[in-house]
């Protein structure tokens, strides 16, 4: 399932654990997809706390505590970790990140939490999700087959990649829009690992924010920008996203652009790429400006000159993305939706 659409899933299940309509969610993927960075967004968005335990790091004493006597009964202390309304908070989400690298003894005493939302005395708090990720057994990754009595207690769901969902993000997140209009370009480097060849490096949704990093702080050292890059997204990909980087001295003028004036589109597509990825973020830091729609309509207007207006759609469609209903109270919309009539892409 795509990240858009997961997102929702998780958002759901938060919110359902009021209702008593909870189900533990399980997400499935390689590594670097952002199946962790999910779970952080859901509980930013509700201000909830994150508690994440890390199964494989832990003894079965860990999670079910330690027995104590009292008079001539054993009791079980409660490990302080785990989620408490008093400590912690009424909701928030319990997050069981890296389950699958966890040994069977280990993962077995999770059970009657994950199912019951309890251990033995303890009980999770009424308004606390439980999620839980981990990498499948073809990933390369330290992983165990996931016992079927753990298996049965979640709902699951793969991980997909998916290129507008992830530009979505990078535009919200601030990552460079030279990453951006180079992952337009390249789409199928967005996330490209063969568990066969056991890369150290490699492209995922992760290893572009690191490249993000690297540009930001190299960028002006270029003898040490594309060896920093490699080190971040593999070899082969770090090379051609260094190559891009440098091409983009070809580029028009943006301030010219965005002013209204007539500015030819570039021949090469990769700098059509380029642009375009520009003006998406050059629209998104004008919106708190007093001229910021008439900024986004001068973009509007220089996307309807893109000789293949496809490219044109995917500017205003990762546009319409990052500001949502705010494109349609442009005037210049109505002009570039008629224009480009037989083409428009719907999701």
């Amino acid at each position: 399932m795509r990240p858009a659409h997961l997102l929702r899933v998780l958002d759901r299940e938060f919110v359902s654990t009021i209702d008593g309509h909870h189900t533990p969610v399980m997400l499935w993927g390689p590594p670097g997809v952002g199946k962790s960075q999910m779970v952080a967004r859901i509980a930013e968005r509700h201000a909830a706390p994150v508690i994440d335990i890390r199964l494989s790091q832990m003894e079965p004493s860990d999670l079910r505590g330690i027995p104590f006597r009292n008079g001539e009964r054993v009791e079980w202390a409660i490990p302080a970790i785990l989620p408490d309304a008093e400590r912690h908070g009424p909701s928030g989400i319990l997050f069981l990140d890296e389950i699958t690298s966890a040994p069977p003894v280990v993962s077995a005493a999770a059970y009657q939490l994950i199912l019951d939302r309890r251990l033995g005395e303890y009980v999770v708090p009424a308004g606390w999700a439980i999620f839980a990720a981990g990498n499948r057994q073809g990933d390369r990754g330290v992983t165990y087959s996931m016992p079927a009595p753990l298996a049965n207690r979640f709902s699951h769901f793969e991980v997909e990649t998916h290129l507008d969902d992830w530009v979505a993000w990078a535009y919200d997140s601030g990552i460079d829009e030279r990453i951006i209009a180079f992952l337009r370009f390249r789409p199928e480097l967005l996330f490209d690992f063969d568990p066969a060849h056991n890369p150290i490096a490699f492209p995922s949704p992760r290893s572009w924010e690191f490249a993000h990093r690297g540009l930001r702080k190299f960028e002006d050292q270029p003898d040490l920008l594309q060896g920093t890059l490699q080190a971040c997204v593999g070899p082969a990909a770090g090379i051609e996203l260094a190559a891009f980087v440098n091409s983009l001295d070809q580029m028009p003028d943006l301030d010219a652009i965005v002013r209204g004036e007539r500015v030819s589109v570039p021949r090469e597509i990769d700098l059509q790429y380029a642009v375009a990825a520009a003006l998406v973020g050059r629209a998104i830091r004008s919106l708190n400006e007093p001229d910021g729609p008439g900024i986004i309509g001068h973009i509007l207007q220089y996307a309807g000159r893109f000789p293949q207006r496809e490219m044109g759609v995917m500017l205003v469609s990762d546009l319409h993305r990052a500001v949502g209903e705010r494109l349609f109270e442009v005037p210049a919309f109505a002009d570039w939706a008629r224009l480009v009539s037989d083409v428009m892409l719907y999701d």
